[in-house]
């Protein structure tokens, strides 16, 4: 019975949240690095600005996510469960985005440090991630 009391704690289930959503964070920059062409973190450290941006926007969008995942569902499997069906609805945004773009090739741009089109991309992630959050609740 004590045990249980222990996990009722706010500062308890703050920092089992944290830490799982922290966890969930770096599975998702992950799974983006695997889905962009480019390689993240080696192109932020060349200093290339349009991939820190949509990086920036993903990591944002999927913090949210989270965010509303956890305001909304009672139990961890529960958050951790509709933050993942809000990550890859994040995920198909981000494909949507390649599509709706047929001119020119969003990864490409992103790569050749085009800023215009990484901002566009972090605009995308955040801006859906506050719908895909409201709708997960």
């Amino acid at each position: 019975m004590l045990l249980n009391e222990f996990w009722r704690y706010p500062a308890v289930e703050a920092a089992g949240n944290f830490s799982v959503v922290v966890l969930c964070l770096i599975l998702s920059m992950v799974i983006f690095e695997i889905v962009t062409k480019y390689k993240n973190w080696v192109e932020i450290k060349k200093g290339n600005v349009a991939v820190a941006l949509a990086t920036g926007g993903k990591i944002l969008g999927v913090c949210n996510i989270f965010r509303y995942s956890i305001e909304k569902h009672n139990s961890l499997v529960e958050m951790m469960g509709w933050g993942l069906i809000g990550f890859i609805l994040l995920i198909f945004a981000y494909v949507l985005f390649e599509f709706m773009t047929p001119t020119f090739k969003v990864d490409e741009e992103i790569e050749k440090d085009n800023r215009s089109v990484g901002f566009i991309s972090f605009t995308i992630s955040v801006g859906l991630s506050f719908v895909i959050g409201a709708s997960i609740s």
